[in-house]
């Protein structure tokens, strides 16, 4: 699976400005909503029932919050980067600005793990997450995203 199949330019946002880890998942949830036909509630109380037991941020900067989704529904990812560094309870402690966030139906576990398994692979290059943290538009972070 590549990035460009379950990240639309849609559910990509530049420099979103945001204050909070509460605020940061109801953005998620309203951008795939729209992409999913899924109510954004049911989609943000999914994604902090996972925050709920243990944070996403992964440290440098960086969460990936994610979450199952009903099988009538096709793997989705939301990218944002924030115009300001949010506090996210992440394991260094370290405010994050680069949020890669993931839905997957609940049948295709396996394909969840290697999905966030190459996510996390594409943000552990310093390089691609300075390029993303400078996009100065959507356009130009999806590009980013899914080229590197």
């Amino acid at each position: 699976m590549e990035v460009a199949d379950i990240l639309s330019r849609d559910c990509t946002r530049s420099a979103v400005p945001c204050s909070s880890k509460k605020r940061a998942l109801e953005i998620i949830s309203e951008l795939a909503a729209e992409h999913l036909n899924v109510s954004s509630q049911q989609l943000f109380d999914c994604l902090l029932a996972r925050e709920k037991m243990g944070s996403t941020g992964i440290g440098n900067g960086i969460a990936i919050p994610h979450g199952r989704i009903g099988d009538e529904n096709q793997a989705t990812a939301v990218l944002l980067t924030f115009a300001e560094p949010v506090e996210f309870d992440a394991i260094d402690n370290q405010p994050v600005s680069l949020v890669f966030a993931l839905l997957v139906p609940e049948q295709e576990c396996k394909q969840h793990l290697k999905t966030l398994s190459l996510i996390a692979e594409k943000l552990s290059d310093k390089q691609i997450c300075k390029q993303l943290r400078q996009a100065k538009s959507d356009d130009e972070l999806y590009q980013i995203m899914i080229s590197s």
